[in-house]
């Protein structure tokens, strides 16, 4: 995808002609890393969960739970293994081809490809020995009979079976799978079946939405802005830019703080998911604070919270999500450019009070202790010089306009490959690189997998006409735009608390945006908004992802890193009203820097 996208570049800036079938052939490859890299986390037992039960559990208790969720999400899969082949069927008699003469069918046969996968893995990590994993294939297969496949449903006499009859059952059963531990992308995808099937609507609909989404001209970035990321999180790049701004701002009060607030932003607006950030840089971070003389307690919970600072920035994935949601699914025209340019003073605000934060709860003498180093700050500089550009570049290319936002990512991701294999040398080509490659697949394909399927859950939900009802009742309740903003946070923080924030983009977006316009809310605010109360909802308990993995990283006990993080969550939470109802500052630059005419 990276040589594609920079060969494209190469040619149409010297030679005024791009590559023939390069877009298309880059956007099919994007369902490629989806499914194979989905299946790469089921192997590893890494698709994201919002269930915390199972941590409670032990014994057979614990794999009962492991059997019950396993089998239900692994019988989600079939279904929409099964289902994709009415896409492939349906394409086949088309009979289009995408990119060099081939068929779309024959990519579409990824999906099978990649839910059955899934659905294997599922069922392997359903137990520790075959006489549970047959516990959970039994289950899946006895769900597989009950729904109808394979063709199974029109020998049963029982009205009792009819589809329409079991909607309550099966939604009963799914959540009983959620609350055990079956992955988001079966929650999803599961309500989604659901509510297709029992509607006698065709169930095809899921994977051709999923199939619609991993092919969107715009979502390339997505992979590429995170294969970026990881190249810098995985070489020496939190390293020197530890050194770097400790060199710089160590000597100032707060200035660890300083330092944490600002490395963890950098690498949350390229990881996206502020969860990497929180492992990669946690180690190299809590000895800098403590050092410094910070309690225990108050760098954890900086440290915690800095782990999702950043979302707003160029390139992190969550706004570009939102962009293309808020574009393709309502009347809304927001281009990536837009929102980025939207976010920057809001992601500065909030930078900036976590900073404050940090230098009101450090050492009063720390000033003192440390003096401005001249020849160790220009050596630090010189040191980190070449990352020090990416942002350059990436940004640059993205807003002057000289490359789409697609062919930015995939800049973006060749520099670094580059700087980290070949200037650093901190990868090595043939035994680092396919490792870093490999990891980022499979958080793609882990977010992929969520995104389609939710995105079928989305569509139901507008074929419903949910959105028109959420109008009618908003505008009927609500009086004033100033209570609906209110409304909206708190909606946004409990959203927050039980869905990660790509399915949160894909399913609330649709349904918000419609409601925000008939008050009167810019789209570009309400995705601030909407992007701002998700980030809290990193650190929002009793289930914000954060806590968890900085429980996981430093070896706490929830309850410890949650007493640690309300401080930074108050903090921040200060300025998500400040963005809320003060909108010119989400504002000010799109119009200021929108094109004339």
């Amino acid at each position: 995808m990276v040589l594609l996208l920079c060969l494209e570049v190469t040619l149409r800036k010297f030679f005024q002609s791009g590559l023939p079938g390069a877009a298309p052939a880059v956007q099919h490859l994007v369902l490629v890393v989806g499914m194979l890299g989905g299946a790469l986390a089921a192997r590893e037992g890494r698709l994201l969960s919002i269930s915390t039960l199972t941590h409670f559990l032990k014994g057979r208790a614990r794999l009962w739970a492991q059997v019950w969720s396993g089998g239900v999400a692994a019988a989600i899969s079939v279904f929409l293994a099964v289902a994709s082949l009415e896409v492939v069927a349906g394409s086949r008699r088309l009979g289009r081809t995408f990119a060099y003469g081939i068929p779309i069918w024959v990519a579409q046969l990824l999906l099978t490809l990649g839910f059955g996968l899934v659905a294997w893995r599922l069922i392997r990590q359903a137990g520790t020995t075959w006489r549970w994993r047959l516990a959970a294939l039994g289950l899946a297969a006895l769900l597989l009979v009950i729904g109808g496949w394979p063709g199974w449903a029109e020998r049963w006499e029982w009205p009792s079976f009819a589809p329409e009859h079991l909607r309550w059952p099966a939604l009963v059963l799914l959540v009983s799978a959620i609350a055990l531990g079956a992955p988001v992308f079966a929650a999803l995808g599961g309500a989604a079946l659901i509510f297709f099937w029992t509607a006698g609507e065709p169930v095809s609909v899921v994977p051709l939405k999923h199939y619609t989404l991993t092919v969107n001209p715009t979502l390339p970035s997505i992979p590429l802005f995170t294969l970026a990321g990881y190249f810098l999180a995985e070489g020496g790049a939190g390293r020197r830019f530890v050194r770097l701004f400790t060199a710089w701002f160590g000597h100032v009060r707060g200035g660890p703080a300083l330092i944490t607030v600002m490395v963890c932003a950098f690498f949350t607006s390229f990881t996206g998911a502020s969860g990497v950030t929180v492992l990669a840089l946690g180690g190299l971070l809590m000895p800098v604070l403590l050092a410094a003389g910070y309690r225990e307690r108050d760098s954890l919970g900086l440290l915690t919270g800095a782990g999702s600072l950043g979302l707003l920035f160029p390139p992190c994935l969550p706004p570009i999500l939102y962009a293309i949601i808020a574009s393709t699914s309502t009347d809304a025209r927001i281009s990536i450019e837009q929102i980025f340019q939207a976010g920057l003073l809001p992601g500065l605000l909030l930078m900036g009070l976590a900073g404050v934060w940090g230098i009101y709860c450090g050492p009063r003498r720390v000033g003192q202790e440390r003096r401005f180093d001249r020849a160790e700050a220009w050596a630090a500089l010189k040191e980190a010089k070449w990352e020090l550009l990416v942002p350059v570049i990436a940004i640059g290319l993205l807003f002057t306009g000289l490359a789409t936002p697609v062919e930015t990512a995939a800049a973006t991701a060749l520099y670094a490959f580059i700087t980290e294999t070949f200037i650093y040398r901190d990868l090595r080509l043939f035994r680092d690189v396919p490792r870093v490659m490999s990891e980022c697949a499979l958080l793609v394909g882990g977010v992929l997998l969520i995104l389609g399927v939710a995105l079928g859950f989305t569509h139901f939900l507008i074929d419903a006409q949910v959105p028109d009802a959420a109008v009618e009742w908003a505008t009927a309740t609500l009086k004033s735009k100033f209570t609906f903003l209110l409304a909206v946070n708190v909606l946004l923080i409990v959203v927050g608390c039980l869905m990660d924030i790509y399915s949160a983009i894909v399913v609330v977006v649709p349904l918000l945006v419609p409601v925000a316009n008939a008050f009167g809310v810019h789209p570009l605010h309400l995705g601030i908004i909407f992007l701002a109360n998700l980030e809290l909802g990193f650190l929002t308990p009793p289930v914000g992802m954060n806590l968890f993995l900085s429980s996981y990283r430093f070896g706490k006990p929830m309850p410890e890193v949650i007493r640690a993080t309300l401080p930074m969550l108050g903090v921040l939470a200060i300025g998500v009203v400040l963005i809320t109802y003060w909108p010119s500052l989400t504002l000010m630059l799109p119009n200021w820097l929108k094109p004339p005419g």
